[in-house]
């Protein structure tokens, strides 16, 4: 494992690669994809923001979604003496989510219900319903639930491959416990890592928004303006003001279609502590460690987790890498992706600068190992 560097700060970590890192979620009070599991819906006009002879395109939005928006309640036990059951406590939280199929799959975040002993989902109707988790994903945060109901209102699902910095976003949830609350502002960027957004074991790359969200927002949906949902709002970051961050909706069906099928996700692991190569970096490794590296840009590997598929195939820290499976990495989240799309135990051509030399490792990913309880 690498050793403690005073470019702590300049380090990105990826937990999806590297296990150990622990980040938290504050969303909560307590705590074009090819979209399997949502029914098609009727296209809405595109609103023009601003025109007031027709309805506002804010309330059009909301008025086509909110109905498929839930609340979410969960209760889980905690035991101070698990042998003589007593100091037991129960702790509730709320958080939010919607519905994706008129069957009764609500899709929602990974820590609105994790540990969860019941769940409770409450439509806008004022129905509600005991759910069931059908699987929860950590390094991603999504979660499915099944109620049993039918003939549901449903979300459209948009693409979040097409967001652009700048268009309108809209929120809805129940922020602390304020049910069915609207609020809007825009898109202020995309592909945030996870590390941008103080969650460095997350395996997503975020959208970031100034719609106001707040906790009990998580997982309910962020929307364009046409009421599509394209992102899971998922994140705050304590202190901070008009910062919002979701899920993209692309990858939050990839997951949901997963836990569906088998209950759970395999994400491909190479066992790498990485970090974007820059000449700043690379001064303050060579200054600092017994690490030699001499290029400007890649991916420098800081360190390599020990009987990891990345220790099996022979890859070092020092090592900057430059392609996997044929495509270059320039960023770490080029590399988070390229790992993404790999498969598991199938070997893929690793490309790396290793003192000022190129060579090529094979690679054969593994299996995203559990964390501890």
């Amino acid at each position: 494992m690498s050793r403690n560097f005073s470019l702590q700060k300049s380090i990105t970590y990826f937990s999806l690669l590297f296990v150990g890192a622990a980040g938290s979620f504050l969303a909560v009070q307590l705590r074009p994809t090819n979209a399997l599991l949502v029914e098609p819906v009727a296209q809405l006009p595109a609103a023009i923001p601003g025109n007031t002879t027709n309805s506002n395109f804010i309330a059009a939005a909301v008025e086509r979604t909110g109905p498929a928006v839930v609340r979410i309640d969960s209760e889980r036990t905690t035991f101070r003496n698990r042998a003589t059951q007593r100091g037991n406590r129960t702790l509730s939280g709320t958080g939010s989510g919607f519905i994706i199929k008129s069957d009764g799959l609500v899709l929602t975040n990974a820590h609105v219900v994790d540990g969860a002993d019941t769940v409770t989902v409450t439509l806008k109707d004022g129905r509600n319903f005991k759910g069931q988790v059908l699987g929860e994903d950590e390094l991603t945060d999504v979660a499915v639930i099944k109620i049993q109901a039918s003939n549901l209102p449903t979300v459209e699902i948009g693409n979040s491959e097409q967001l652009r910095p700048g268009e309108w976003a809209i929120a809805i949830g129940n922020p602390l416990g304020l049910d069915n609350t609207v609020t809007a502002g825009i898109i202020s960027a995309t592909g945030r890592s996870s590390s941008d957004v103080r969650v460095p074991d997350k395996r997503v790359s975020f959208i970031q928004t100034d719609a106001a969200i707040n906790p009990g927002n998580s997982g309910g949906p962020l929307l364009n303006q046409q009421g599509q949902v394209v992102g899971m709002n998922t994140a705050i970051i304590g202190g901070a003001q008009g910062l919002g961050f979701a899920i993209p909706i692309n990858r939050a069906q990839e997951i949901a279609n997963q836990l569906v099928a088998k209950g759970k996700v395999n994400h491909p692991y190479l066992g790498i502590q990485m970090t974007t190569l820059t000449p700043d970096i690379r001064e303050a490794l060579n200054r600092e460690s017994n690490v030699r590296v001499q290029v400007d840009q890649g991916v420098v590997i800081v360190g390599v987790a020990g009987d990891s598929p990345a220790a099996r195939a022979g890859l070092r820290t020092g090592d900057v890498l430059q392609q996997i499976n044929g495509r270059d990495v320039k960023t770490a989240e080029d590399v988070q992706r390229a790992v993404d799309n790999s498969s598991i135990g199938v070997s893929v051509p690793v490309e790396v600068i290793r003192n000022g030399r190129s060579l090529t490792v094979s690679v054969s990913p593994g299996e995203f190992p559990e964390q501890a309880g």
